[in-house]
């Protein structure tokens, strides 16, 4: 279903050749449209994460193509699998290196609750260590879900107020 935009306008007989936005209007499409995953495929979900961004399914229609394995260049975390305890500390320094604004999708039934594993070395959701932005329910889901995962988080970074952020000294993120 295709929207019109309300946040660019554009009226010739007023402006000319000028359109009027706001600045939070610019950047946050800038940011929805260029999501640069960092994938952390820790178990079966990330065979699906891999199939997402194949011909089939094509990520790249979000702009989330470029898989950045490196956390300076990312700005989205896909975790996608079992957290155990063990590897818990590892993913949040992979975190703390990302820059600021970043994102977190919790990628199936054992990124969000632990899944069927009740045991003493796997965490129940990833949620405990890293503040997630969007859930993917399954096990494992879809490529599809992961798709309507992105959209929600473009939706999501859509209204943040980023204009005030980005020029507020001590941005944290």
């Amino acid at each position: 279903m295709v929207t019109a935009n309300k946040e660019a306008t554009y009226n010739s007989a007023i402006e000319g050749d000028i359109v009027v936005t706001r600045l939070d209007a610019v950047i946050n499409w800038i940011r929805s449209n260029s999501i640069w995953p960092m994938p952390m495929g820790l178990a079966c979900c990330g065979i699906e994460l891999m199939g997402a961004g194949g011909a089939r399914f094509d990520i790249a229609r979000f702009g989330a193509e470029v898989m950045r394995f490196s956390p300076r260049q990312s700005d989205c975390m896909i975790v996608a699998g079992t957290v155990t305890y063990k590897m818990a500390p590892h993913i949040r320094r992979i975190y703390d290196q990302m820059a600021s604004p970043k994102w977190v999708i919790a990628m199936g039934a054992c990124a969000s609750t632990g899944g069927m594993y009740r045991s003493y070395s796997t965490m129940q959701g990833v949620d405990r260590i890293l503040p997630v932005d969007v859930y993917i329910s399954g096990c494992p889901p879809r490529p599809e879900a992961i798709l309507d995962a992105l959209i929600k988080m473009q939706e999501k970074i859509r209204r943040e107020p980023s204009a005030r952020m980005l020029f507020k000294e001590e941005y944290k993120g």
